[in-house]
């Protein structure tokens, strides 16, 4: 996330995505991976804290973190603790991010 590799994220995003964003806007591979070909994301600090992680099965898992994150999205600046929520979905080859939320913690 921090170099905003987008051959490295589009391995690691599904084709499918569904990721609801901090304003409740929805997201897909596509216009994710976009947002950090333009630049439109651009994170500077990502700091983990907590991560705990659910496996469901052998294809499904959930995972919850907390992360301090500073940087811009779209123009605008930053920083606080926000609370990623992931599914990730093992595919043919490898796990996935197929979906998941992200909301900044007040």
């Amino acid at each position: 996330m921090l170099t905003s590799d987008v051959a490295e994220l589009d391995a690691l995003i599904a084709d499918d995505l569904l990721f609801a964003g901090p304003t409740g806007q929805l997201s897909t591979q596509a216009m994710d991976l976009d947002l950090h070909r333009t630049k439109g994301t651009q994170f500077v600090e990502f700091v983990p804290k907590e991560l705990e992680i659910r496996v469901w099965s052998e294809h499904f898992a959930l995972a919850s973190a907390k992360i301090f994150l500073s940087g811009t999205f779209l123009g605008n600046a930053f920083a606080g603790d926000y609370r990623y929520t992931r599914v990730g979905r093992k595919g043919d080859r490898d796990w996935q991010i197929a979906g998941g939320s992200v909301s900044a913690i007040a």
